[in-house]
């Protein structure tokens, strides 16, 4: 929202957004508001002077203290009002309430309350922006106390490196929570930080609304020619507690009274010169609406809980339809690198990147000659910064492209989650599919010989917990061709984890024809004596088991599930009929906890009756993963132990 700049109308702005936080705090105290809210007294002037400087297509994405950001986007006060009180007409339907609401029809793509998340994604749409042609800038606020979370760096460092058009905006209100910024951080100015990454960065003053725009619009002229990101430090006061309920026992007194002598609305008034009457009768023009407001609020309805598992997910794509095409002989590897060509040439909005895979071609050449076919823009290397490869991830699928993105080993992932699994699983759901985040994150897994603790996880079952995103192992190169494209096709956040051990397996790979849809088990072998259902590197276990099982007379099925989200319960529920009852689950992950065990559970839940024995599950004991080849073997399963489990389940 970009508007011309007058004394008084900056002041009704300013005064809209007080009001409407002390309305908040009011709805609180008589029970509308469940939960913390997070409010921006005394930050006023710095979404009212931005705004007042940022164009039409725009976007901004702000902390959890946002609301003032939200009304200065332009997005509508009833709305955001009933989203706070979880109403049914919230920006978001009551699923986001306070800290996550978003407008997106207006530029604001929404808070964050995790404590800097949102820079890796305000990059991540920054990117998608430019990558489209447009000429668009990002603003992303961030708290102080962000400016010491290692995702806030990585997020600075990425966008540098790609000259994004960010503009950072640092509300440097003095208190990171309940403790001051000052006992935890040496410095006075954090602008600084920006500085030290060559990064164009200034300290402004917050509280002065005509200062705030003169340097939102500069830095948004440097951004628009190229030469972002910009890092404005915000200097502001926080004129209420930490959340809603917080008495502030923690504040001295000095510094609550120092606060409001700051108050923007009143230095706006000395500064400009408003009159008291001027000032008055703004206030009582505001204070009334906002009172007709909270008075719509108090009357709207819950949100109706039938639809609440409505927009998890895209409704089902069509099943494809085609005749099959002759079959070429090639590696695992190469299948996913056809797969990447094959999207790329498609889809103009796909990119691929991360560590290395673009002009080295990754550390096991599956991205090698893409960067060259397709040019760097659309296939480039990152710093080593899970959490910004991912963030951007999310933020570039929000704003138009589909991203493919590598984490270089299964293991590295955990340093960057969040961005799955507070981040991507949650944007179709909170804003009920009018924004989505269909991105594709790849990673390989597994135990091979040599490989230490930190690279040979499994962990399927981790992701796989996660509402809102889709799992996926490929256990073939036919499957690690179709699968990729399928995920890649796919409206919805995608990990595909790949088995670092196949890479250079070959078998005959279709490529061409229908795409695949995410989703389906396959049934490699059948049998009527013993189900083992399995996947990733024990699908071959399996089937050699299966062979050796074959030689005394006895007849396996092996189920490979391909699919963690979404399970097919069919073929599971086949597996079970189909074997009389008899299963063996088997997989390369830790027993505990591994995904076998929500395997067995859902046999047990939906089809006990049938069972014949106890199921047995085959995986790692609980042990961390030794490096020597000789001590790998004694742990990680194989098809003597899958052939023991056999037996023991047909002997009962």
């Amino acid at each position: 929202m970009s508007y011309a700049y007058s004394p008084t109308d900056s002041y009704r702005r300013m005064a809209f957004i007080r009001r409407f936080e002390e309305e908040v705090l009011e709805l609180g105290r008589e029970g509308h508001v469940a939960g913390s809210v997070h409010l921006c007294l005394g930050q006023e002037a710095i979404p009212v002077g931005a705004m007042s400087v940022l164009q039409p297509g725009d976007k901004v994405l702000s902390t959890y203290r946002g609301h003032g950001w939200a009304l200065a986007s332009g997005a509508n006060p009833l709305a955001v009002l009933a989203e706070i009180a979880q109403r049914a007409e919230g920006t978001n339907g009551g699923r986001a309430g306070s800290p996550m609401l978003s407008a997106p029809s207006v530029g604001f793509l929404g808070e964050n309350s995790i404590i800097g998340a949102g820079l890796p994604i305000g990059a991540g749409v920054a990117m998608a922006d430019r990558a489209q042609g447009g000429d668009g800038i990002v603003l992303v606020s961030l708290g102080d106390g962000a400016m010491n979370q290692g995702g806030t760096t990585e997020a600075m460092v990425f966008a540098a490196a790609r000259n994004l058009p960010v503009i950072f905006a640092l509300e440097n209100n003095g208190w990171s929570e309940m403790t001051p910024i000052a006992t935890t951080t040496r410095g006075e100015h954090l602008a600084r930080r920006g500085q030290g990454l060559n990064i164009e960065s200034h300290v402004i003053d917050g509280g002065d609304p005509v200062a705030v725009a003169e340097a939102v619009a500069e830095a948004a002229r440097t951004c628009r020619s190229g030469q972002g990101p910009v890092l404005l430090e915000f200097k502001t006061v926080r004129m209420s507690g930490h959340y809603n309920k917080d008495i502030q026992h923690y504040r001295p007194e000095d510094d609550i009274e120092a606060a409001q002598l700051q108050d923007p609305l009143l230095r706006l008034r000395q500064i400009e010169g408003i009159s008291d009457e001027d000032a008055s009768r703004i206030e009582a023009e505001v204070t009334a609406e906002i009172k007709a407001l909270a008075e719509r609020v108090r009357a709207l309805p819950a949100p109706d809980p039938s639809d609440v598992l409505d927009h998890l997910y895209a409704p089902d794509l069509p099943v494809p339809t085609g005749n099959p095409v002759e079959g070429k002989e090639i590696a695992y590897f190469r299948a996913i690198n056809e797969a990447l060509k094959d999207a790329l040439r498609r889809r103009e909005e796909v990119i691929v990147y991360g560590e290395d895979v673009g002009y080295a071609g990754g550390i096991f050449g599956v991205t090698r000659g893409l960067q060259k076919e397709f040019g760097d823009q659309r296939v480039f290397d990152t710093p080593i910064a899970e959490t910004a490869i991912l963030g951007s991830a999310v933020g570039a699928a929000m704003n138009g492209l589909r991203p493919v993105v590598e984490i270089m080993w299964a293991d590295f992932v955990f340093v960057a989650l969040d961005q799955i699994i507070n981040q991507a699983s949650n944007v179709r759901y909170i804003n009920r599919s009018t924004v989505s985040a269909p991105l594709v994150i790849r990673m390989q897994q597994g135990v091979t010989a040599g490989s230490c603790a930190q690279h040979s996880q499994s962990i399927e079952a981790i992701l796989s917990h996660i509402p809102g995103i889709k799992v996926g192992m490929p256990t073939s190169p036919q499957d690690a061709y179709a699968m990729t494209l399928a995920a890649i096709e796919d409206p919805d956040p995608v990990v595909l984890i790949e088995h670092r051990a196949m890479y250079q397996e070959t078998g005959t790979v279709a490529l061409a024809g229908p795409t695949e849809i995410v989703g389906g088990a396959r049934e490699r072998r059948s049998g009527d004596d013993v189900s083992i259902i399995t996947w990733g590197s024990m699908v071959s276990a399996s089937l050699e088991a299966a062979d050796t099982l074959a030689q005394s007379g006895i007849e396996a099925t092996v189920l490979d599930l391909r699919w963690f989200r979404p399970l097919d319960t069919e073929a599971i529920a086949r597996a079970v009929a189909n074997s009389g009852g008899r299963v063996v689950i088997a997989h390369e992950a830790f027993v505990t906890g591994g995904f076998g065990a929500e395997v067995a559970a859902l046999i047990s839940d939906r089809h006990f009756g049938q069972l014949s024995a106890p199921i047995a599950r085959v995986g790692t004991p609980d042990v961390r993963m030794p490096s020597a080849p000789s001590l790998q073997e004694a742990v990680v399963p194989g098809a003597k132990d899958i052939v023991a489990a056999a037996h023991r389940v047909l002997s009962r």
